[in-house]
């Protein structure tokens, strides 16, 4: 009977500094995470007329890309039904009179990643 309660006694010993660790590990999560809140909350305050000025450069900015899409995107459709892979062509080349032009690499100059097939 004696060993059992020496052996409850010890346990109990042995669980109270553990308890003590825990809590004071959840008190420094919880001042981690108020940390993080009050930081990100800074951050916002800071963010807020820049992404109000976002919001007005939007607004002026839709109408042009709006005709831009409207104008381009079918120009863009048809190359792109035309080019099967742009990893075969050199980036454009913008020419001195303003012509612009794509180059097709040559079969050297074409890397095909190992295991891959070339089509």
């Amino acid at each position: 009977m004696k060993q059992i309660a020496l052996t409850a006694t010890l346990a109990f010993a042995l669980a109270l500094p553990a308890q003590a660790d825990s809590s004071k590990a959840e008190e420094g999560f919880g001042l981690m995470e108020k940390g993080a809140r009050l930081l990100f909350e800074g951050l916002l305050q800071e963010m807020q007329p820049a992404l109000r000025d976002m919001e007005g450069l939007s607004e002026q900015l839709e109408p042009a890309l709006r005709g831009f899409v409207e104008n381009m995107g079918p120009a863009l459709g048809g190359l792109l039904e035309q080019v099967e892979d742009f990893s075969k062509y050199h980036p454009p080349e913008v020419l001195p009179n303003g012509d612009i032009i794509l180059r097709r690499k040559s079969e050297a100059e074409i890397v095909v990643p190992e295991g891959e097939v070339e089509l």
